[in-house]
C-alpha cells in the first residue's frame, strides 16, 4: 500500500472519493493512503452519504485522508466500513497518545462536544474508497453545527506537529492492514 502526502491547498469538493482518483489525478498505481491539508467543500451532486443531502459540508482547513483499496473483487461494502472503523480508532489512539482527548460515535470523533471530524466510505467495481477529515480549526464550518478543530481541542498543536500526526496515521493505517495481512497467511484453516 503506497503512503503519498500531497502540498496543501487542494479542495476537497467530493469528486476525490470516485474511484481511481489516485491513479487519473496523481499516477498512482494500486491501493494507496493520500493525505493532505486543505479546505472543503463538498458539491451536491458529489454526496455519498443520503443523510447529508441537503447539508453544508464544508471547512476553511483540514487534514484529509483519501484511502483505496484493490485487494477484494467484488469490491466488499462490510469491508469498506470496518477499515473506515479501524481508520477513526487509529486517530483517536493517536490523538490520545498527544493528550488530545476524543469520544468516537461511529466514524466521528468529537472533541468537548463538538464534531471533529467528517468521514465516508463507498465501493465501485474495482475498489473500496474511504476520505476521513479533521477539522484544524472551526473557520468556515457550518453554523448550524457545533465545530471543533485539532488546534482548538489541543491548544499547543501547530502545523508541524499536525504534518507529522499527517504521517503518522498513514504509517499506522498501512502497518495495520499489512499485520492482518500477515496475520491472515500463518493462520492454518480447514
Amino acid at each position: 500500500m503506497k503512503q503519498i502526502k500531497l502540498e496543501p491547498g487542494l479542495v476537497y469538493d467530493g469528486s476525490q472519493i470516485k474511484p481511481m482518483w489516485a491513479f487519473q489525478s496523481l499516477g498512482v498505481k494500486g491501493s494507496s493512503i493520500v493525505s493532505w491539508i486543505g479546505p472543503m467543500n463538498i458539491q451536491p451532486d458529489e454526496l455519498i452519504d443520503y443523510e447529508d443531502v441537503g447539508l453544508e459540508i464544508k471547512s476553511d482547513e483540514m487534514l484529509h485522508f483519501i484511502i483505496e483499496h484493490f485487494d477484494a473483487h467484488p469490491a466488499d461494502m462490510r469491508l469498506c466500513y470496518h477499515r473506515q472503523r479501524i481508520l477513526v480508532m487509529i486517530v483517536k489512539d493517536l490523538l490520545g497518545e498527544i493528550g488530545i482527548k476524543t469520544l468516537r460515535r461511529g466514524d466521528d470523533l468529537y472533541c468537548d462536544e463538538g464534531k471533529l471530524s467528517v468521514s465516508i466510505a463507498t465501493c465501485s467495481v474495482s475498489s473500496m474508497k474511504i476520505h476521513f477529515a479533521m477539522n484544524i480549526t472551526t473557520k468556515g464550518t457550518p453554523e448550524n453545527i457545533k465545530t471543533t478543530g485539532l488546534m482548538e481541542c489541543s491548544g499547543k498543536l501547530d502545523m508541524v506537529e499536525i504534518s507529522k500526526l499527517s504521517d503518522k496515521i498513514s504509517k499506522t493505517y498501512i502497518d495495520e492492514i499489512l499485520d492482518i495481512d500477515e496475520d491472515i497467511s500463518k493462520t492454518r484453516v480447514f
